[in-house]
């Protein structure tokens, strides 16, 4: 396969994952305390199941992990939108989207900077005063 290939299936299922696991954290919590603890969890959760959800998918990719990652918030994003037939959604529901993309896209950054070999390190040739 080539090392430019998008992994739509792996994109779509993380997606899928970071979405349902989200949805199964804080909805049962959110109906016996409220929309308030909703409006406070959903923003920070998404960003967390889409950075947790694009690490996953970027495991066993070669590249364009970023653009894997943003796919993964992007799925998410709309399976709620389908989830709930685009019906109007409070404020902090499109912040919440908004932070399903970040979160995915930094989780493509921190997988391409755990793939990248490390720099090499200067060597210094230390020569103690005394033996010069």
């Amino acid at each position: 396969m080539s090392s430019t290939t998008i992994h739509w299936a792996r994109a779509l299922l993380g997606g899928l994952l970071a979405e349902v696991a989200l949805i199964l954290a804080i909805v049962p919590l959110g109906l016996r305390l409220g929309d308030n603890f909703l409006h406070y969890t959903a923003p920070p959760g998404s960003f967390v199941m889409c950075f947790l959800g694009a690490l996953w998918v970027c495991r066993r990719i070669e590249s364009r992990f970023i653009l894997h990652g943003t796919l993964v918030g992007v799925v998410a994003a709309l399976i709620y939108v389908a989830l709930t037939r685009a019906q109007p959604e409070p404020f902090v529901y499109i912040v919440a989207h908004a932070l399903k993309l970040v979160g995915g896209a930094c989780g493509g950054f921190v997988a391409q900077r755990r793939q990248s070999p490390s720099p090499p390190q200067p060597v210094h040739n230390f020569v103690p005063a005394s033996i010069r």
